[in-house]
């Protein structure tokens, strides 16, 4: 691993208000920890940045040593580009406030905010943007690849309510992003993740939402899957755009309202979240509840803010993962046949398929409105191989592997980048579709020298 002299990084820190860590510095194993624990990097320094100017000085004495830059936010990354061996890792732990404007209804989120942080903030005014699932996922990376969950079918994608941000550019400038400023990089930025630079605060747009919200889980038997997943398929196409429901196939966790012979057994679980008039929320489920014979629910009106942290014990650090992902349109029968095929063959109690539904909003978008540009999924589906031992690797990842390629022709074009695993580079192309040559063009003008390659990358 390269080394840098303790003068070296002693003069770093005197050019920053933040921190500057060696690796015999404390804190410096805590600081390069992700939460994929298949990733275990050193690198040769990590800088935790105070505020935005402390960025460009890091930047620059990368350039000057010759060290990868990765960027880590919240280090949910599961390819785990925000560490490598022998580089210089940004570490924006230390930036985490967020800024509400009730009023202009935005939210101003710092590079290393989670997305507890901006959900506690601004839902203390009742306003929310469409965020992910898992309460500890950092913004920025989650912002920069696209981002979607509970909100997108009635709010769009994380990326359609981004207003504007702060980037620290290759060569060190800062420029304001938005559609008035800079707007090439703008565009390039939602949805291209960290190739055109290091982004230090987010600004957003907000909707009102809560602070209750209708939400909850229908747990099936899994010899329901075939019915259950048809039956859904029809009901997601006339969904109204207040509903989302999801679906996940895994082994039941101890959940207690489901009875303890079904702890451990296959289920097909239909997580359900509608922001509506309660009434027309609890008819719908009713039509859910119909679509087979439940082992158990949980239902109910709940915060918004805790129902956006209920799947953060399905998804704590420290496991290893392997993901892997398909977009589609439709959900055609051998898409059905194949999750079923696969989810009867789970190979650890944490692995799970699971099928995001969004359409709605996301699809009213242009594909060539910004660099995400697959518009027409309808369901996005992941294929999440969790477990703990590295004897386990082996059939886990082969699990995976098998079952993305079994459903592949069923699926649509293109990727989503968020959850593209580090040995996927040969489909970034295919992640940005139509929008790769524009982004290749702006990459090189705005890092011509691909400084920023530690991520999905677009070569300039």
């Amino acid at each position: 691993m390269a080394t840098q002299s303790k003068e070296a990084l002693t003069k770093l820190g005197g050019a920053i208000k933040g921190r500057v860590l060696g690796p015999e510095d404390s804190g410096y194993d805590e600081a390069r920890q992700i939460w994929n624990a298949m990733i275990d990097r050193r690198p040769a320094v990590i800088v935790q940045p105070a505020n935005g100017e402390d960025v460009a000085p890091a930047i620059k004495f990368a350039r000057e040593n010759a060290l990868a830059i990765s960027v880590r936010g919240a280090g949910h990354n599961i390819a785990g580009n925000a560490i490598s061996n022998g580089g210089l890792t940004i570490d924006f732990s230390q930036m985490k406030q967020v800024r509400v404007d009730a009023a202009q209804k935005r939210a101003y989120a710092d590079a290393g905010a989670t997305l507890g942080d901006l959900d506690a903030a601004t839902q203390r005014h009742g306003l929310a943007t469409p965020v992910g699932i898992n309460s500890t996922t950092g913004i920025a990376g989650l912002t920069l690849g696209g981002g979607f969950g509970w909100l997108t079918r009635k709010h769009g994608m994380t990326i359609d309510n981004l207003v504007a941000a702060d980037v620290i550019t290759a060569d060190g400038k800062k420029l304001r992003a938005s559609e008035q400023d800079n707007p090439e990089l703008f565009w390039a930025l939602r949805g291209g993740g960290g190739n055109f630079g290091v982004v230090t605060q987010f600004e957003f747009a907000l909707h009102p939402v809560g602070p209750e919200i209708l939400a909850g889980l229908l747990v099936f038997p899994f010899a329901q899957a075939k019915q259950i997943l048809t039956r859904y398929r029809q009901f997601a196409n006339a969904a109204p755009e207040d509903l989302s429901v999801w679906v996940v196939l895994r082994q039941a966790p101890p959940l207690p309202f489901l009875p303890q012979n079904v702890h451990g057994k296959e289920v097909v679980v239909l997580p359900i979240f509608y922001a509506g008039a309660a009434t027309e929320g609890q008819r719908l489920i009713d039509e859910l509840r119909a679509f087979g014979n439940p082992h158990g629910e949980h239902i109910g009106a709940q915060p918004y803010a805790e129902w956006q942290k209920a799947f953060d014990p399905l998804l704590t650090p420290g496991a290893r993962n392997y993901w892997k992902s398909h977009n589609f349109t439709e959900l055609s029968d051998g898409a059905i046949g194949s999750i079923i095929e696969y989810a009867g063959q789970l190979p650890s109690p944490q692995c799970e398929i699971f099928i995001g539904h969004i359409a709605g909003a996301a699809n009213r978008v242009p594909p060539e409105a910004m660099a995400y540009a697959h518009r027409d999924a309808k369901f996005v589906l992941n294929v999440h191989g969790r477990w703990e031992s590295a004897a386990e690797d082996r059939s886990c990842i082969e699990w995976a592997r098998a079952f993305f390629k079994a459903s592949a022709p069923y699926a649509s074009a293109g990727a989503y980048v968020n959850f593209m695993t580090e040995d996927e580079g040969e489909r970034v192309a295919a992640a940005y579709g139509s929008n790769y040559d524009r982004l290749a063009r702006l990459k090189k003008r705005f890092d011509p020298e691909n400084i920023f390659h530690l991520n999905q990358n677009i070569k300039p």
